[in-house]
């Protein structure tokens, strides 16, 4: 890794299969032991159920509200500061519960590539 300042590009912004937008912040060869993005979910959204084969991922929410199904785990709500860990393999999913977008910033290590990504059968519809 070398020293940089990385600017975020709003307009680079896509949405995903999953059911959310993601602005990729710092994803490179350079730097393979994290990569770091800010997604967001439009209210009412629920993202597909999926798991990150050998990546670890945390989730700083930053903004709105919502509830996080991860692993075994009980549903449970989120809001502004919480931090939800989940382990490789961990199926995950998230609901924006609130009015207004769901942001959190997604920090993975190693850091994300497409082909770590795996849905999990059975999991529910996308929200709207």
């Amino acid at each position: 890794m070398k020293s940089a300042i990385l600017r975020s590009r709003r307009e680079t912004e896509y949405y995903t299969d999953e059911g959310c937008f993601i602005l990729e912040l710092s994803n490179t060869g350079e730097d393979e032991a994290v990569s770091m993005a800010r997604a967001r979910v439009r209210p009412g959204v629920t993202t597909k159920l999926h798991r990150l084969r050998g990546i670890a991922e945390r989730y700083l929410i930053l903004k709105g509200n919502g509830r996080v199904e991860v692993g075994g785990l009980p549903p449970e709500d989120i809001v502004p500061g919480d931090v939800v860990l989940i382990p490789p393999d961990c199926p995950q999913r998230i609901t924006n519960t609130g009015t207004e977008d769901l942001l959190f910033l997604a920090v993975c290590t190693p850091r994300f590539t497409p082909d770590s990504y795996e849905a999990v059968e059975g999991a529910s519809e996308t929200g709207k």
